[in-house]
């Protein structure tokens, strides 16, 4: 029973210690240090993500109120700010991407049979989107990538059916998207919904030639020629289901086979969509839905940066950012896994803002989502990220 325990440490308690202290082990960040370990850099940055705190100052400083409590939540004495700012900025980030790869390794177990697919496939499938997070070039200028701007960008793989991220890259923000696919591992039978910035028939001809399927937008100044055309249920917005080849030379040269084009229309909102696709099997309307399952991506993207402190950084050197960014990425499978672990039937949003006021109760975490435990949580609005309905 967790009774007696604080609701952070009960949350802190999924993590394995020995699977952390051998990550932390293998890069030394535990190297001549006495007291202030990466664990407990780990528990400072994670309570300053659960409890929306602004800074490092504000998060040590709600601590400070809280010094009758820090030993029960494994943090011990009071830290000072200037402790927690050096070693964000020189404890090796991939002690915390390490955590966070392995805590998306074990929310994926968890969320295997959860398929909220609308499509059944054997395979996996995988949808790709990066976002850019926009700095300060005067405070940030190792992540210049204009005379005036500075940013990074993170691209990630999300798998649609568990809606767990399994693939994280940072880059400046000058960095196409495109150039990502040149990092992962194309798995056979899966799917990899892309919008148009991934075109490049080069690599998709490399995906399709690793038995791989991949959905993604056409871009408007495509030059091909039709084939031929199949049969299609236009009083379900498909309006031509085409197989196409390449006209442009190099294009060609890249992709010289068959590809599938796919215009759909969305009846409500009068959207016009223009697919392209290798796979010849499923039928038109369910291209069309796993694309639109692509927007759970967009919905993770907003997620995080809503709700998780990476819009306002706590360090300023590369290595600092990372850090809090990937402490961030842990924190939200965090609460993944504390929802299938404590059986919760909140949404992942629902859970945050609850966990952010009560993390100071002493009870199961089980015992503090029951009704006569909760109040009124304001409903997330996702209507504006909705692309079409089908």
């Amino acid at each position: 029973m967790n009774s007696g325990k604080y609701i952070f440490s009960q949350i802190m308690g999924l993590v394995s210690s020995t699977s952390f202290q051998t990550i932390v082990n293998r890069h030394f960040g535990d190297y001549r240090v006495r007291d202030f370990t990466c664990w407990k850099q780990f528990l400072c940055m994670s309570f300053g993500q659960l409890t929306h705190r602004e800074s490092t100052s504000d998060t040590m400083m709600c601590l400070k109120a809280n010094a009758k409590k820090m030993y029960h939540l494994g943090i011990g004495n009071v830290v000072f700010v200037s402790t927690v700012t050096r070693a964000n900025e020189t404890r090796s980030f991939q002690i915390y991407q390490g955590l966070a790869m392995l805590l998306i390794k074990e929310a994926k177990q968890l969320y295997l049979n959860d398929d909220g697919l609308e499509v059944q496939l054997k395979g996996n499938v995988f949808a790709k989107d990066a976002t850019t997070i926009d700095l300060c070039l005067s405070t940030f200028y190792w992540a210049k990538f204009r005379s005036t701007k500075a940013g990074i960008k993170l691209h990630t793989q999300i798998d649609l059916k568990t809606n767990i991220p399994e693939f994280i890259l940072f880059s400046n923000a000058s960095v196409h998207d495109v150039n990502v696919l040149d990092f992962i591992r194309v798995e056979a039978n899966s799917f990899y919904i892309m919008d148009s910035g991934y075109v490049d028939y080069k690599r998709l001809y490399r995906m399709h030639l690793c038995e791989a399927f991949f959905v993604t937008r056409a871009k408007d100044n495509m030059n091909y020629r039709r084939l031929y055309s199949r049969p299609v249920e236009k009083s379900k917005g498909v309006i031509y289901d085409q197989t196409i080849m390449l006209n442009n030379y190099y294009a060609h040269k890249d992709y010289h086979e068959k590809i599938r084009r796919i215009k759909f229309i969305d009846r409500e909102s009068g959207k016009t969509l223009i697919f392209l696709t290798n796979n010849f099997t499923l039928p038109a309307t369910d291209i069309t839905k796993l694309y639109k399952h692509r927007w759970q991506i967009e919905l993770f993207f907003k997620w995080i940066k809503q709700h998780l402190k990476i819009k306002s950084f706590w360090g300023q050197s590369e290595n600092a950012v990372k850090t809090q960014v990937w402490i961030a990425v842990s924190v939200y499978v965090l609460v993944a896994i504390a929802k299938k672990r404590f059986m919760l039937k909140q949404s992942l949003y629902e859970i945050l803002q609850i966990l952010s006021i009560s993390i100071f109760e002493k009870m199961p975490i089980n015992q503090l989502f029951q009704p006569t435990q909760l109040q009124y949580f304001k409903e997330q609005n996702y209507n504006q990220l909705k692309l079409f309905t089908l």
